[in-house]
């Protein structure tokens, strides 16, 4: 992953979002071999913009950041509700909880998952607000906070990032493939 996480907040979504939110099941599970017509769908039922924008940013090198609620992840444990938004252009999750199996797998496909560790933080975000984080590779090694910088109100965020040793050297690395790889 880059260096600096700088990216556009390309959703705000509630508390209880489900896999199924973020890759329906039913019908277009046929897909799920061709992840990038499955990444077409995701969060169609919330969004059905999201997949295009993220694909213009991606194909723009902006990274996309999905807001959150409580329990982000849940249902599941299906693996395309991670490896579909990371087709997408999606590097960090910004919630205020995560299902445990959902933030693994999002470590697994390099994308953050970052916990506002004061959860009024979640109102301080808005579609569209641009947010850096310098030095997150410093904080994830260390164990520290990461702090995240809203550029349209200046407001200073502090995230927790709770992973093992093995999970941060994966992150680190750009995802579990890249860490097997690399090894």
């Amino acid at each position: 992953m880059a260096p600096r996480l700088s990216g556009r907040v390309m959703i705000k979504l509630g508390d209880n979002i489900t896999t199924d939110h973020i890759t329906p099941a039913g019908a277009r599970l046929k897909y799920r071999s061709n992840v990038p017509r499955y990444a077409e769908f995701v969060f169609e039922h919330v969004d059905p913009s999201f997949a295009g924008r993220c694909l213009e940013n991606k194909s723009k090198g902006i990274h996309n950041l999905i807001v959150a609620g409580d329990s982000y992840g849940q249902g599941s444990s299906r693996e395309h509700a991670s490896m579909c938004p990371m087709y997408l252009g999606v590097k960090a999750v910004i919630a205020k909880s995560f299902e445990r199996i959902h933030s693994a797998n999002l470590v697994n496909f390099g994308i953050l998952p970052l916990a506002f560790r004061n959860p009024a933080d979640f109102e301080r975000i808005e579609p569209g607000d641009d947010v850096t984080a310098e030095n997150w590779r410093e904080a994830i090694a260390a164990g520290q906070p990461v702090l995240l910088h809203n550029g349209r109100s200046g407001a200073r965020i502090e995230c927790a990032c709770a992973l093992s040793e093995k999970q941060t050297a994966v992150l680190l690395a750009g995802g579990l493939l890249n860490h097997i790889t690399a090894a």
